[in-house]
């Protein structure tokens, strides 16, 4: 009996593999690396270390646009759906960035900006 159960543990665990790396093998869709290098610049910090309107505006516009992302990706029903869905995610925002470093730089602030030369 005792063989009997391990047999079985292994052979669910031998199913279970492939699985797992199939879904790892899957390649990224060029919408969602896309969205994820625009994830990678979201202002984390007040531009000036100033909290007003326009910094709270933006992060809740990030917020929304991530859970909008996840809405529309439980609602894909096949892969065009999806790149959709991550295009807008990218889409919005870089927008949402674009306004508020505009809306910022028009009160007299500067975001920083590092440059790096070969």
């Amino acid at each position: 009996m005792k063989q009997m159960t391990i047999f079985r543990t292994a052979a669910v665990a031998a199913l279970a593999v492939p699985a797992t790396v199939a879904m790892a093998a899957v390649p990224m869709m060029y919408e969602e690396t896309l969205a994820h290098q625009e994830e990678a610049r979201i202002i984390h910090s007040p531009i000036g270390g100033v909290r007003n309107a326009k910094w709270f505006d933006y992060r809740i516009n990030v917020t929304e646009s991530r859970k909008e992302l996840a809405s529309d990706l439980k609602r894909a029903t096949d892969v065009e759906d999806a790149r959709d869905a991550w295009g807008e995610y990218a889409h919005e925002l870089k927008d949402n960035r674009s306004g508020y470093v505009k809306a910022m730089r028009k009160k007299g602030y500067r975001v920083p900006e590092v440059y790096f030369e070969n």
